[in-house]
């Protein structure tokens, strides 16, 4: 547009539309236009521009000011005599933060305030920002330090360098700046804990530092940003306890009943932190300050700030507090006292596990600090709580007294800790009633097992507390009872709708079968006068020697191998991370060099398998499993094994020997648990169809003979379109090889074919049809041709009557005797399938609504 002075005005207007870049272009348009205006009516565009900043505008507005601002001082239109008027604005934008609903706009408007004060570093002289670089300063290391976004942080620390760096002699410039670099702001935790404490050392900047925390931060609307400041503050008590005593303290225990919930709960957990850094630091509070924090929990309950609208981070921020007291031995009235442990019961029976994890963690420190030199009965009165909160119908009451029973210290265990134990052994296993089975409230049994071992065997390590006898007993109930229940709960396999949960228990199990085989161990070396050369010495004893040694040590051959065996079943898990978790921990008791664990059976093959290095990548997979890319891996694995041109003839059969016999003793361990037995026959399809385990002379009619009395009981009733395809195929690779076992598998096979299934009719016709190509013998040589045809020119997907009719005359092409046609196992018996047949029902709703649930 052409230019006129009448003009400049209307120009000036144009930062302020929706879109950033043609705010930009406004910005760079308004510089270039008064780059040729006179001074007067250039202080008339800078005046326009400042009533961009009204309370009243947008953060559009804020943001093209900003931009427009930067543009001038840039070009050098902006001069040293309107320093008053913009750096006041200046700073305003530095610190521009709207809330709007549940979060808040602000972060382009605090860019933009950095980008001007980068654009004054560039654009003036030493003597012009001299006092300017002194008011800006702290207002950009706050931003730098302890801004939301990490584009605005680093955006204030290059100003602040740019100033540094062009301004010359500024105080601790470049130790700020080497500080407060590029790669250290990019995480907001290292700004606020590590970069922020820093620059606070020097002067000018803690105070700014603490009242940004204080008005801005613990107030703030997101929650982890909150948590974050409280500990940001605290972090800074150690430089001036007595202002953070008097001061902040006064400022924030009122805060703690505010009716904003982000204030009162950003100021409860900064109220926790700094007492206790107070403490840390050695400074002593008064009385009167003590009282007052002693009063925060019993007020907040008062005013009935738990319920509602942010009840649940309340609760949480409370236990921290109240942790924070207990870690600084705060003074606490009898009656607080009580106040306090009914908070903290209350919170660990609350469903929400962070709100459970918070409250048992400050009960491991209230305990110790406020109830232990109370009377014995008290004592044995909590404990007894908590042991009948294990069989509570409440499931989250269940959750949180197995966990806070692990945070109780050793004074409230010691006296039945035979009956704590045992109790917790039986909260590990799944529930009788399926209403009551709750895989969390298992994980916590777990987890208190295991600190409650830790904590009686810590205090037991010193002879002279406690006699031999006890002392030994309490070992063995660790080995006999507490492992034992561990071991039972690697098999936990409980699935719901989340899947599978029972996960969680064998991760926490295996955890535990760790650190209890490392209390043993300890137990053990404290029975020997020099350990390695003791246990170096069991082990090469003859064997007898070794049997009888055997019944001193508590990690005997019988543990150590049950051991390992849970572990490296564990390992070839479907879930990556119980793969990787088994690994790891395998990894840490074969190269454990505080402790030797004896009588780990291959331990040589076990320390080359599972090597001590720092990223061990885990691979054996479970070969049935869902994942194509895992399923590949695995079986490469095991063919390598078995196929390796290394080996002899009679190693590799030896193999493929102990290979069957552990499928078959799968098939019948697992009998009709599909969790295990679909990816076993899985399995046992990939390996027929590698031709591997058919050419076993005189065992492979033995292990199909056996496999095939397992598919009888799995396949009978089955509605599992997985197994039954499964098991279609191994009966045809069965059928398929010349033993006599073939007869059998082939009508067996045949009996699918009258399925009530149509897709398993058709699966099973086309596997007949394939195992005739390949076996001849097992229909006369004239009659191929017609079982051939037979077979090819039935719909066996159509009506099942007709199905039935077809599948009878093959049988008679096939010359096979109708007693040696097993029942095809629909999943109802001869009377229900009777009355099936004279109600003449309609087949495909029953099969249409399988496969809808089914994904097909």
């Amino acid at each position: 547009m052409d230019f006129h002075p009448t003009t400049a005005r209307p120009t000036i207007y144009l930062p302020c539309p929706k879109d950033t870049v043609v705010r930009w272009s406004a910005a760079k348009g308004i510089g270039r236009i008064t780059s040729r205006l006179t001074s007067a009516l250039a202080d008339e565009v800078l005046s326009s521009v400042l009533e961009l900043f009204s309370p009243g505008e947008g953060d559009g507005s804020w943001h093209g000011g900003c931009l427009a601002l930067a543009e001038l001082a840039r070009r050098g239109l902006l001069l040293p005599i309107s320093f008053p008027k913009v750096v006041p604005v200046v700073v305003k934008a530095l610190h521009y933060d709207i809330r709007r609903g549940p979060h808040s706009v602000g972060s382009h408007v605090r860019d933009a305030a950095a980008y001007v004060c980068w654009a004054f570093g560039r654009a003036y002289y030493h003597t012009d920002m001299k006092e300017i670089l002194g008011q800006l300063a702290p207002h950009l290391l706050t931003v730098a330090c302890y801004d939301r976004e990490v584009n605005c942080r680093r955006a204030a620390a290059a100003a602040f360098q740019e100033n540094v760096g062009r301004q010359g002699n500024y105080p601790h410039g470049i130790d700020i700046v080497n500080a407060a670099d590029y790669f250290s702001l990019a995480s907001r935790v290292n700004s606020y804990l590590h970069v922020a404490v820093g620059i606070a050392q020097y002067e000018g900047y803690l105070y700014p530092f603490v009242e940004e925390l204080m008005y801005n931060k613990i107030c703030h609307w997101e929650k982890g940003l909150r948590e974050l400041a409280a500990e940001a503050l605290s972090a800074l008590v150690k430089y001036d306890p007595e202002y953070f005593a008097n001061f902040v303290v006064e400022k924030l225990i009122p805060c703690t009943l505010s009716s904003d919930l982000c204030m009162r709960h950003g100021a409860t957990l900064a109220a926790g932190e700094l007492v206790l850094a107070l403490h840390q630091s050695g400074f002593a509070l008064s009385t009167d300050k003590q009282k007052k924090f002693a009063g925060i929990v019993p007020a907040i309950e008062k005013a009935r700030l738990y319920r509602g609208k942010g009840g649940e981070i309340m609760r949480a921020a409370v236990s921290r507090f109240i942790e924070c007291i207990s870690l600084s031995c705060l003074f606490v009235p009898e009656k607080t006292k009580r106040t306090l442990l009914d908070t903290l019961n209350e919170n660990s029976r609350h469903p929400n596990s962070q709100i459970q994890n918070a409250a048992v963690q400050a009960l491991k420190y209230f305990v110790p600090a406020y109830l232990v030199k109370g009377d014995g009965e008290n004592l044995d009165n909590i404990t007894s709580k908590y042991l009948e909160q294990l069989t509570d119908p409440n499931v989250a009451a269940r959750r949180g007294s197995a966990l806070a029973i692990g945070a109780l210290p050793y004074g409230f265990l010691a006296k039945s800790w035979r009956v704590i134990l045992l109790k917790l052994c039986n909260s590990c296993a799944i529930e009788d009633k399926p209403e009551d089975r709750d895989a969390e409230a298992r994980v916590n049994a777990v987890k208190g097992l295991i600190s409650v071992c830790e904590t009686l065997t810590q205090v037991r390590e010193h002879p002279d507390t406690h006699s031999k006898e006890n002392d030994l007993s309490l070992f063995l109930l660790i080995k006999n009872e507490v492992m034992m229940s561990l071991f039972k709960a690697l098999d936990d396999y409980s699935v719901d709708n989340r899947g599978d949960v029972g996960s969680w228990v064998r991760e926490a199990a295996m955890y535990g079968l760790e650190k209890c085989t490392y209390i043993l161990c300890k137990r053990d070396s404290m029975g020997f006068q020099g350990k390695s050369q003791e246990v170096d010495s069991v082990l090469k004893m003859p064997n007898r020697d070794v049997e009888n040694n055997q019944s001193q040590l508590l990690v005997d051959a019988n543990l150590a191998t049950s051991l390992v065996g849970g572990f490296v079943k564990q390992a070839v898990e479907k879930m990556d991370k119980l793969r990787e978790v088994s690994a790891k921990v395998l990894q840490r008791i074969l190269h454990n060099k505080m402790f030797f664990i004896s009588f780990i059976p291959h331990r040589e093959k076990l320390e080359e398998i599972v090597p001590n290095e720092v990223d061990l990548k885990w691979g054996i997979i479970s070969i049935g499993g869902l994942q194509d890319s895992l399923r590949k891996a695995s079986i490469t694995a095991l063919l390598e094994y078995l196929q390796s041109p290394e080996t002899e003839n009679t190693e590799r059969s030896s193999r493929e020997h102990n290979l069957c016999t552990d499928i078959l003793w799968v098939l019948e361990q697992y009998k009709r648990c599909d969790r295990v037995i679909i990816p076993t026959l899985k399995t046992i399809e990939i390996l027929f169809s590698k031709k591997i385990l058919l050419n076993m002379e005189g065992y492979t009619p033995i292990f199909c003979a056996a496999v095939l009395d397992s598919l009888a009981v799995e396949m009978k009733g089955s509605k599992d379109f997985s197994k039954l395809y499964a098991g279609i195929a191994i009966l045809g690779y069965i059928a398929s090889i010349p033993e006599s076992v073939n007869i059998r598998a082939f009508s067996h096979l045949l009996t699918f074919l009258a399925h009530r299934y149509p897709k398993i009719r058709k699966a099973s016709a086309e596997q007949v049809y394939l195992v005739l190509l390949q076996n001849g013998e097992l229909v006369a040589e004239d009659k191929m041709e017609r079982a051939l045809e037979f077979i090819s020119e039935t719909c066996w997907e159509g009506d099942i009557e007709e199905a039935k009719q077809r599948r009878l005359g093959l049988h008679d092409i096939a010359g096979l005797e109708m007693g040696l046609l097993p029942k095809t196992g629909n999943g109802a018996s001869n009377k229900k399938n009777e009355m099936r047949a004279t109600t003449a029902s309609d087949e495909n709703a029953s099969y249409s609504s399988l496969v809808g649930s089914s994904g097909f």
